[in-house]
Formats: structure tokens, C-alpha cells, sequence
């Protein structure tokens, strides 16, 4: 099985990660009007495996880089309950080389749940406990993370995503970047004025947003299919306010945009057949990371039209996996691997850059060293 080669000379490491852990289900409703208030309705339970946000991310960058070998640990910092769905939780995380030892079990709390419904149109909603274990994590929790914290340097992608309190994410945030850590965050639009304020946007490298998130940092209508000026106006905003910040916008059919302080980008995304688009924001996210990781660039420039897909820089890899994800109803495509990735590309006839392709290893070539 091939990887994304890591070795000594990789910017980064590892990976470690504050955000919800927990599963979840899905209900596909009869009618398409909206659920009302003292409303029993009907529905599908659906076979969809259902996974958190830190989850999500964790688990891809953990496949395409084989987290099971000591080159690049996978370290998510979380809580579950002490129930059946936390053991499930756990044991998928370890399935995939993830490091557990930070994910604490906490008695007498749920793990975090979520149940998502959708309409016969495809729009729907979740409800979500807040009482879970995931929401018991803390900002003592962050201090008291001993030698976790200590590990986290130059070398480091911290990575903070929603379903714990913004308060103890800030907390993991201050601590990463004082380490000098890459730190990358995303965010629900809810949160996004009171991440500002907090003065999150100033310390962070990325933020990865979906459409509405956009429009929210931004201040004003993110319209996919006519970006040019959303985007110039986006980048006007992080050079005067943001300079050191990167933000990646999903846009679903439409791909994906790079945007920072001097120019944006963009991926458009390959046409596949859709079985579900649950988790594929956090799947690109992680795409992105991984490539990173293994050396693949981010966009500097905007696109030039090519007679063919090609696969040339991060953003593009992220779009790649997304894509794939998009294939299975999980939010977690139980497929998931470098070998797939790469004959899902050739599938589409998406040619890869001599210089990504070189990235690629044998898994037991990086046991060895890289």
C-alpha cells in the first residue's frame, strides 16, 4: 500500500487536533415541508455512518500518510463517553494508526451524537447533544495536556475544528502559536463574529469555510458560480486586516478557492456521481493538510486553462478527495487510501505533476526512513 512520503526533511510531522469526537445517524423524512414544532414524522433510517468533525479530518490525513509509523503521529486531544458509542469511536481511530492516548473516557457523560434528517430535495438539518463528553473538554484540560503540548513545535499542524467550546479551542490556539505551530481551524457560521472578536482570525494560518461561512467572514453574498468579485474583495480584506491568514472555501460542485493576502485560486471539481455530500468540507480540509505535509504546494497563482485535469498543487489534491468521498453516503468513505485516490484520478483522467507523483512511497520504504 503507497503513502504520502514523509521523512526528516518534511515542514510537518504531526498532527494534533482539538474538536468533537463522536457518530451519529441519518434520517431520510417523508414530505418536504419543514419538521414542525408538536409535528411526529415519518422517516428512513438510513445506512450512513455518521463521524465528528475532528474525526473526519483526523482519519484522512492518518490514511494518506500512515499514521501507524512514527514519521507523522495523528493526536487528536478530545473526550467520550464511556458508552458504546465511545468505544466505537475510539476503536476507528485506532483502526487507522491514530494515537488515543489524549481521547479521555468520562463516565456519566454521552459521546457526542447527532442525529441528521433530510428532506426528499436534499436539504435537512442535525440535532446535536450539548451535553456531551466532547462539550466537557476545557481550557484546564488544554493546560493540563502535559506531553502533548510539549511536543508541538515548528514542525506541528494544530489543528482546532467545532463541537468543543470556542473558549477552550482559543486556549489550544494561544498555546499552539506561542509553539509555533501551523494552526488551522474551521468554523460554524454561528461562531464566526465571536472568533473575531476573540481574535482568533489574527493568530491562525487557515481557516477552512463552506460557502455560508464565507459570506459570513467576508460580510457579504458568496455566489459560486460568479466568485470573481466575492474573491478579489475577500482578498482585500485579509491583506488589511489578515495578512498571514489563508482561507479554503468549499463550494461543492464548483470546487474549491484559495484565497490570501495577494490572490485567489481555485479547483473545479471533477463531475462524479453523488451519494452524499456529508463531510466532504472536512475531507478536502484534510486533503489539503496531508499534501501539505508530504510537500505538495499550496496555490500561488491563478489558474491558467489546460486542455486536461491536472493535479498541480494542495488545493487540487483536496478537491480530489473530496470528490471521492462524495461517492459514499458515510462521512467517512471506508475505501479511503492513497491507492485509491490515485486510481479514482486516472478513472476521471486527471493527470498528476511528475513532482507529486514523486511523493509517493511504499509504506514499508517510509519504515525505513523515507
Amino acid at each position: 500500500m503507497r503513502i504520502l512520503r514523509i521523512d526528516e526533511h518534511s515542514r510537518f510531522r504531526q498532527l494534533v487536533g482539538v474538536g468533537g469526537l463522536g457518530t451519529g445517524l441519518f434520517f431520510a423524512l417523508e414530505g418536504d415541508h419543514t419538521l414542525g414544532r408538536n409535528e411526529s414524522r415519518l422517516g428512513r433510517l438510513l445506512d450512513v455512518r455518521d463521524y465528528c468533525k475532528l474525526h473526519i479530518v483526523s482519519h484522512y490525513v492518518a490514511k494518506l500518510l500512515g499514521a501507524d509509523q512514527r514519521l507523522f503521529p495523528v493526536v487528536p486531544l478530545g473526550k467520550v463517553g464511556d458508552d458504546a458509542a465511545g468505544s466505537f469511536v475510539i476503536r476507528a481511530l485506532l483502526d487507522v494508526g491514530i494515537d488515543t492516548r489524549y481521547v479521555k473516557v468520562i463516565p456519566g457523560k454521552p459521546t457526542l451524537f447527532s442525529v441528521c434528517f433530510q428532506y426528499p430535495n436534499g436539504s435537512g438539518g442535525n440535532i446535536t447533544s450539548s451535553n456531551s463528553a466532547a462539550a466537557d473538554l476545557s481550557e484546564e484540560d488544554i493546560d493540563n495536556a502535559g506531553s502533548l503540548l510539549d511536543s508541538i513545535g515548528s514542525t506541528t499542524i494544530a489543528l482546532l475544528v467545532p463541537e468543543v467550546a470556542l473558549s477552550t479551542r482559543r486556549r489550544f490556539l494561544c498555546t499552539a502559536k506561542q509553539k509555533g505551530a501551523f494552526c488551522v481551524s474551521s468554523f460554524v457560521s454561528g461562531e464566526i463574529s465571536d472568533a473575531k472578536r476573540l481574535g482568533m482570525f489574527d493568530h491562525l494560518d487557515m481557516v477552512s469555510l463552506n460557502e455560508e461561512e464565507a459570506a459570513e467572514t467576508a460580510g457579504t453574498p458568496f455566489i459560486a458560480d460568479r466568485p470573481d468579485s466575492f474573491l478579489n474583495r475577500l482578498v482585500r480584506l485579509l491583506a488589511s486586516e489578515y495578512p498571514r491568514l489563508s482561507l479554503i472555501i468549499s463550494a461543492g460542485k464548483n470546487g474549491a478557492f484559495f484565497a490570501n493576502r495577494s490572490a485567489w485560486s481555485y479547483s473545479p471539481a471533477p463531475r462524479v456521481t453523488v451519494a452524499s455530500t456529508a463531510g466532504a468540507g472536512d475531507c478536502l480540509l484534510a486533503g489539503i493538510l496531508a499534501g501539505m505535509a508530504a510537500g505538495i504546494p499550496l496555490p500561488h497563482a491563478p489558474r491558467q486553462i489546460s486542455p486536461q485535469p491536472v493535479l498541480v498543487n494542495a488545493l487540487d489534491f483536496g478537491v480530489l478527495l473530496a470528490s471521492y468521498k462524495v461517492s459514499s453516503p458515510h462521512t467517512i468513505h471506508p475505501g479511503a487510501s492513497l491507492d485509491e485516490l490515485l486510481q479514482f484520478a486516472r478513472q476521471l483522467g486527471i493527470s498528476i505533476v511528475p513532482a507529486i507523483e514523486q511523493l509517493v512511497a511504499e509504506r514499508d520504504v517510509v519504515k525505513a526512513g523515507g
